[in-house]
């Protein structure tokens, strides 16, 4: 049988503040951003110290290629070990049929479409690119066991599902990420007992078109709620969306008001979140899982 590889990718994240300018560079696509749009992203790193993403991700490769029996690799988007550095690891190490597997629940052609095309760009062999897990019980069961440890404790008024906002013009053309996001959350709700609960959009971008929304910060104000459950539910690891979006910025706008946030875990490399990516590769793979 062909040897199958593992290659597991994110977005990436500069790994010192010397890299943040090539970083913004490379998302803009070759374009430097302005020197403010510079200083204000290394201001957000500043305050989280550094983003634990690379380092994150590669402990869930090597946890999942584990669990799987697979050669597993780890590649980014817009930073080093960047997707056709791995690829080129996987072909070293004598990888035949490559299984891609962007960590990342909820397709859409403007993101996840992007980590297939930088694949097939460097990868001419047998491909099984896995775009989105949104919908798979076994992720749903996850998201649930975060919210069982933190529901009961902190009693909230109200929960916020979250996910990364995108140009509102993708539902227009037909993608829709929106309808994918709702579906997770409403599998997710079924048999829990949770407060009322709604999903918003976080993380957008100021590019001078309309973004998807509403923003979480407008949501959580509108609600009046004063014991807030945030459950970014579109992300599976600590990275700056996470620590700055979440920790830093909407925590300083609820305290300000006096509500009380908080959020359920990331699951980074948790045994039970590898587990359900496990089951997402099985299934998509069935019986043909060569050692």
């Amino acid at each position: 049988m062909e040897r199958t590889g593992l290659l597991c990718m994110a977005y990436g994240s500069p790994r010192t503040e010397a890299e943040v300018e090539a970083y913004y560079t490379h998302i803009r696509g070759g374009r430097p951003p302005s020197p403010e749009a510079l200083e204000e992203l290394r201001e957000r790193y500043r305050a989280i110290g550094a983003s634990p993403l690379e380092a994150i991700t590669r402990r869930q490769a090597a946890a999942l290629g584990q669990r799987l029996g697979l050669p597993s690799f780890a590649g980014m988007k817009h930073a080093p070990p960047f997707i056709d550095e791995a690829v080129g690891e996987a072909r070293a190490a004598g990888v035949k049929r490559l299984v891609a597997l962007p960590l990342a629940p909820h397709f859409a052609r403007m993101s996840l479409g992007g980590y297939e095309r930088a694949v097939r760009a460097c990868w001419d062999g047998p491909l099984v690119f896995i775009g989105g897990f949104h919908d798979h019980p076994a992720f749903a069961s996850a998201v649930r066991g975060l919210l069982k440890e933190t529901v009961p404790d902190f009693r909230p008024d109200r929960l916020f599902f979250t996910a990364h906002s995108l140009p509102a013009r993708i539902v227009e053309e037909g993608d829709r990420y929106d309808e994918r996001l709702l579906e997770s959350c409403r599998l997710v709700a079924q048999g829990l007992e949770l407060p009322p609960w709604e999903f918003a959009y976080q993380s957008a971008s100021t590019t001078g078109e309309p973004w998807l929304g509403p923003d979480l910060l407008t949501a959580i104000e509108r609600s009046e709620a004063r014991r807030v459950l945030v459950c970014p539910i579109g992300f599976v690891a600590d990275h700056l969306e996470i620590l700055y979006d979440l920790d830093v910025e909407a925590r300083a706008f609820c305290g300000e008001r006096g509500i009380e946030l908080r959020r359920t875990p990331s699951f980074n490399d948790r045994p039970d979140f590898v587990d359900a990516l496990a089951a997402v590769v099985r299934d998509r793979l069935g019986a043909a899982l060569p050692g």
